[in-house]
């Protein structure tokens, strides 16, 4: 099993930036990639970003709508990912859930809830106008 928990969110305005944080603990050497989604109300989950680094070197994903002003990163020390967010809009209020996955695939299998195996409780992030 795997624990995962994340922390940082908050309020803060539009333009602002705020950094997620995602602590895993438990069988962690089983884990291949870990990805952020959220959930905005009356939405379904949605895909932010995802890394993995069981290739050589790291490799990233991200939705179209975050990148260029998010950016997910990893401190294998610490067993921890990160959500930096930048340039933050309204349109991304929602709780922002922590995912680890067993395996790593194309941006099409990541992108999807299903293909991640542990969950965290979830973070709110809302971003006033």
């Amino acid at each position: 099993q795997v624990q995962l928990v994340e922390s940082g969110g908050g309020l803060v305005q539009a333009g602002d930036s705020l950094r997620l944080s995602c602590a895993a603990s438990g069988r962690t050497s089983s884990v291949s990639a870990m990805g952020w989604f959220r959930q905005a109300p009356g939405k379904e989950r949605e895909f932010v970003a995802t890394i993995s680094w069981i290739w050589s070197g790291v490799t990233t994903y991200y939705a179209d709508s975050v990148k260029g002003r998010f950016t997910i990163s990893r401190d294998k020390a610490k067993n921890t990912v990160y959500l930096q967010m930048n340039s933050l809009e309204p349109e991304d209020t929602a709780v922002y859930y922590c995912a680890a996955g067993l395996r790593w695939g194309t941006f099409a299998t990541m992108a999807r809830w299903n293909t991640y195996d542990y969950w965290g409780q979830g973070t709110q992030v809302t971003v006033s106008s």
